[in-house]
């Protein structure tokens, strides 16, 4: 009888546990102790998507028949809880932005229409869980420019004129369902993408970017 009830004892306190902490892996980040930073925000991992980036600005029009630039992105994230709702993402990606318009007048018979600009970017990122699996993603960043393409042909930055820093902010929403991620955030140049003396109908260009990727997070 001793036995039995040593035995159930044991089995209690095993399902205990069990419904408190659930399946390694699978807890929702607000499973953790409030106040802590016991949080399955607690991790690193990879990401991957697609970008549909474009200009914006007072002389956006000054580039005949315009369009966005259908791009991709890559890279890896690191994420530290302060809590258990609140973290920090620092993130490295290689983002490819640019656009499409019409040849200047005047330009070689080798300038094609598509601008590929490539980026490593560094964005900082406030994480706040509103929902148990749901978060709004918000920060600045940076980002050095790396290769600069008319169509498939190397073009050199510093003499196209383009700026090598770019810097400005990101905002979004992501998703998880047990380690994979998916989210959308929109990408919000603030640095002018070319010098003055390289747009003769003007300068007021900037990078923007609407990003939706898949990533799978990895907890500690």
């Amino acid at each position: 009888m001793k036995k039995l009830l040593l035995c159930s004892a044991l089995c209690f306190a095993t399902a205990s546990v069990w419904a408190q902490e659930g399946p390694s892996g699978i807890r929702s980040s607000t499973d953790y102790g409030t106040g802590t930073n016991d949080s399955r925000n607690n991790g690193f991992g990879v990401k991957g998507g697609w970008n549909l980036s474009g200009v914006r600005g007072d002389n956006k029009s000054s580039l005949a028949n315009r369009d966005n630039l259908n791009s991709f992105l890559a890279g890896i994230y690191a994420q530290f809880a302060l809590n258990d709702k609140f973290s920090i993402q620092p993130e490295f990606l290689y983002s490819r932005k640019g656009y499409e318009a019409d040849p200047a007048s005047g330009a070689p018979a080798t300038y094609t229409r598509k601008t590929q600009l490539d980026y490593l970017q560094v964005p900082v990122l406030f994480v706040y869980n509103f929902l148990d699996n749901v978060s709004v993603h918000i920060g600045p960043q940076a980002a050095l420019l790396i290769n600069a393409k008319n169509s498939t042909l190397d073009t050199s930055i510093s003499q196209a004129g383009f700026h090598s820093l770019d810097y400005g902010a990101v905002g979004g929403l992501e998703a998880r369902v047990g380690p994979a991620r998916i989210g959308a955030r929109y990408d919000l140049g603030l640095a002018k993408i070319r010098k003055a003396s390289a747009m003769p109908m003007g300068d007021k260009l900037y990078n923007q970017a609407v990003q939706v990727y898949l990533g799978l997070g990895f907890s500690r």
